[in-house]
């Protein structure tokens, strides 16, 4: 038997990753060696700008941008991150806000611009309510993972060292969005009834937003033809072993995710994250 083809390879703690991590599920042409990121989106970095990893997963507008920047990165269509983003734009109780039209000429805060979760929030404002996203100032923490983008004029950096939560009591901003840590019982969703709001909204467009897909270095893919299909073989095996259900047991693949990841590059393209719209075909490997 040839020798197995080593990878470095970075996946979230996901359920349904878990049977490759613990080797539950197991190729005998390939030899993971598991990286093991805290928070995760270092590993989202550290492929763009370090290409220290082979495999990872990563935030599927880090793609975008890095691919619009020539980074050699190919994706797979294995969405192992998914989440309805409603609920996670968060003003305080005590806010005057009552919808989304109410975030007009005000700042809000998110990690960076460029963050998925915020891409699919600022789609969500302009495409449903309407909100006009050039009248507000994008205050964030942190630069893009891909070192050469630029954010666009209405994005200023806080540099105060507090965090998003700290800068929405502190009046800072107005709202926050992809903050995991606010206190529930201080905070509330900017749009009324968020959650039938969002599965509304689901329905009606057929799309449940991926976030997460995984990257693999492009030369490695074109040196092993097989690579492709024995990875996304893996990542298959390992949620269907895993025996997750709903939204994690939503099946991979480009056609049952072909509407979510066109959607967000047009949301990307639009919020000048890109200089147009990609084609999700020419981003994502296809077999054959």
């Amino acid at each position: 038997m040839s020798e197995r083809l080593g990878l470095r390879i970075c996946l979230g703690q996901h359920r349904h990753v878990m049977p490759l991590k613990t080797g539950a599920v197991s190729s005998p042409r390939l030899a993971f060696e598991f990286v093991e990121c805290d928070p995760l989106p270092k590993a989202f970095r550290a492929m763009v700008r370090d290409g220290a990893l082979d495999v990872s997963e990563m935030a599927l507008t880090t793609h975008l941008v890095a691919r619009e920047f020539g980074k050699p990165l190919t994706a797979l269509p294995a969405p192992v991150w998914r989440r309805l983003h409603h609920a996670n734009l968060v003003c305080l109780a005590t806010s005057p806000i009552r919808g989304p039209k109410d975030l007009e000429n005000k700042k809000v805060g998110v990690r960076a611009y460029s963050q998925t979760t915020g891409v699919w929030i600022r789609g969500i404002l302009k495409t449903q309510y309407a909100v006009d996203l050039d009248s507000i100032t994008w205050v964030t923490l942190e630069d893009a993972h891909v070192a050469e983008y630029r954010d666009p004029a209405n994005v200023v950096r806080d540099t105060s060292g507090q965090s998003l939560r700290e800068l929405l009591h502190a009046g800072e901003v107005a709202a926050i969005m992809g903050e995991r840590n606010a206190d529930p019982d201080s905070v509330r969703p900017v749009i009324p009834d968020a959650d039938g709001a969002a599965q509304d909204w689901a329905e009606r467009s057929g799309v449940f937003p991926a976030n997460h897909v995984v990257t693999v270095r492009t030369e490695l893919l074109e040196r092993h033809p097989w690579l492709g299909a024995e990875l996304m073989q893996l990542l298959d095996e390992a949620r269907v072993l895993s025996g997750v259900s709903g939204v994690a047991a939503m099946p991979y693949g480009l056609e049952p995710n072909r509407a979510s990841m066109q959607m967000l590059c047009a949301f990307a393209a639009d919020q000048k994250l890109t200089r147009g719209e990609y084609k999700i075909d020419d981003l994502l490997w296809a077999e054959g």
